[in-house]
């Protein structure tokens, strides 16, 4: 028991001065709440008719007049609603009902390694790849024609684009079910899950029952900012809109896009009015969530309290089941776009191609280097700054000793929160007002909106579970706190620096909003040239721009798995817990 004492006591932080770090919490959430405050703001007065740029030179209700005069914009703002709603929702269920299905089995572990690739992957070629896998003229009905479809030709059905959001929900639900399970893992890590759930079996509760029963309650509110974030995310996401909804029903994130783009300047405030409106969709979503939540709560407590042994098995080995077809689906998908980048000839209803040829990439090889290079270094330079930022503020809390609030956790992550279209109109402005538009800049800094958050999600743990004993050691033999982070921490955190980067700038890759307002059309990225080459018809062509978007977040998370083997392959002791 002593020995227990002393070593609870040993892990104890000693506090230290943590000097100019102690700026860097502040710092941070400034670069985050300025931009997000000032873009809401400069959406909110051209909504009400207020710029002086375009001859808005006092308030008005006409944008909003407009707003609820044009064709088909509560149509939008529905199927916004909805399809938000139903992807978060199908995402948590199934995420939750793997879970509890699978957990501790070979299945289990064999998904958390298949899932963090298929996160890396952006949406928008995700979104590609699902398009031409559903189309009449696409894999799945070429795999299945004539036999078992009787098809000679490709049917006229509105399969894929579908006018009803289906498909949608459906390209949302393929890459939010990794995302929250990696999250969900994170919050496990957290709780002693095992031993509650060896606990509740004990007392003859089923495997998933157990789960639900017993470990669900203690990771949700872990969960629950990740899950909003998703909602306001499926709620107003454009790219993956755009690819998966028809043309003559678009949600409400498109509809601003298009505004936004209009060479008629006066569209503008229309669309700063539809900005405010994609917020309030925003809002009322989460709300809606935050009611059904405690209302699920409620059912939840008299199940548990009737003390039923069984009745999830059922349900959670179906939700089993869909997540392992969903992720074979996403496979399937990107197998498809690379497929079509190496076609020469692919007649219906082959199920592969006739002819195979590198000409495609050879020839089309120039016009992608300029967006790669963007691309790429934007990625890096918002992940770099990002990871920085994230190092100080972390830093600074293990020197002072004080861990940040709930509220302060908020803050950094209302990007997520926040709809992206309904601040980054607002930002779009400000940039135009002061000639920053299409600046690499600017470009850079609406990246790290994004990568910062997530970064931190990555990277906050790992640090705050090193054992101070080492710390305190160097502390001891005279090194300063700076050495002893750069000699001692920095080192034994080599691999999750490595993965922070790597989710760092495959969320870079994957925005599309950030960079099309702030880069002005000036600066491109793959992200932007694969979504506005997908409305052509050379599957070809979008193909290559579809595989090479995914393919630098794999490569990205290849190098964070192999370089910390390498920069420690004469550290036996560092090998073994890389």
């Amino acid at each position: 028991m002593a020995v227990d004492a002393d070593a609870r006591g040993a892990r104890v932080r000693a506090p230290t001065r943590p000097g100019l770090l102690r700026f860097a919490p502040g710092l941070t959430l400034f670069l985050f709440l300025a931009p997000v405050a000032a873009g809401l703001i400069g959406a909110l007065l051209p909504a009400f008719g207020y710029l002086p740029a375009l001859g808005g030179e006092r308030f008005s209700l006409d944008p909003w007049v407009r707003l609820a005069a044009y064709p088909g914009v509560w149509a939008a703002a529905a199927t916004s609603l909805w399809t938000g709603l139903a992807a978060a929702a199908l995402s948590v269920l199934l995420t939750v009902g793997f879970a509890a299905a699978s957990h501790g089995t070979s299945l289990y572990h064999w998904m958390r390694r298949v899932l963090a690739p298929l996160l890396a992957v952006p949406h928008a070629a995700f979104a590609i790849g699902l398009a031409f896998l559903l189309a009449p003229s696409g894999w799945m009905l070429r795999a299945l024609s004539p036999w078992a479809t009787g098809f000679d030709l490709p049917p006229d059905v509105p399969l894929s684009p579908d006018p009803y959001g289906l498909n949608l929900v459906l390209g949302l639900v393929v890459k939010e079910v990794p995302f929250l399970f990696l999250m969900m893992l994170g919050a496990l890590a957290q709780v002693p899950a095992d031993r509650t759930l060896a606990v509740a079996r004990s007392l003859g509760y089923g495997p998933a029952t157990a789960w639900i029963k017993t470990v669900l309650p203690l990771v949700y509110r872990q969960m629950r900012l990740p899950i909003l974030a998703v909602i306001a995310f499926s709620v107003s996401v454009a790219d993956v809109a755009l690819l998966l909804t028809g043309a003559t029903r678009p949600t409400l994130s498109v509809l601003i896009l298009r505004w936004a783009n209009d060479p008629d300047l006066g569209f503008q405030f229309l669309a700063a009015a539809g900005a405010c409106l994609q917020l309030g969709v925003a809002l009322a979503a989460i709300a809606l969530w935050l009611a059904a939540e405690r209302a699920a709560a409620a059912i939840g407590r008299r199940w548990t309290a009737r003390g039923a042994r069984g009745g999830a098995e059922r349900p959670a080995g179906l939700a089993k089941g869909l997540v392992v077809g969903l992720t074979a689906l996403g496979i399937l998908s990107l197998a498809g776009m690379a497929i079509w980048s190496l076609a020469r000839r692919w007649r219906w209803p082959d199920a592969l191609p006739g002819q195979w040829t590198l000409h495609n990439w050879t020839h089309h090889a120039g016009e992608a280097v300029g967006p790669g290079a963007t691309t790429l270094i934007v990625g890096l330079a918002a992940a770099a700054i990002a990871l920085a930022l994230v190092l100080a503020c972390l830093e600074a809390e293990d020197r002072s000793g004080a861990r940040p609030s709930t509220r302060a956790l908020w803050l950094l992550y209302t990007p997520l929160i926040v709809p992206q279209v309904a601040f980054l109109f607002g930002v779009q402005v400000l940039l135009l007002a002061a000639g920053l538009e299409g600046a690499w800049a600017a470009l850079i800094w609406a990246h790290l909106l994004f990568v910062l958050p997530y970064l931190f999600l990555s990277l906050s743990e790992p640090f705050r579970k090193l054992d101070p004993r080492y710390a305190r050691s160097a502390l001891c033999l005279g090194a300063g706190p700076n050495r002893v982070f750069w000699r001692i921490k920095a080192p034994m955190l080599t691999r999750p620096i490595a993965v922070a980067l790597a989710v760092g700038f495959a969320v870079s890759v994957g925005e599309y909003l950030p960079t099309i307002f702030a880069g002005g059309g000036r600066l491109t990225t793959l992200t932007t040239e694969a979504v506005a080459r997908a409305g052509g018809g050379d599957r070809r062509l979008i193909g290559i721009y579809a595989v090479l978007q995914a393919t630098l977040p794999l490569l990205g998370f290849l190098a964070a798995a192999l370089l910390p083997a390498w920069l420690h392959r004469r550290r036996a002791g560092m090998r073994e817990g890389l």
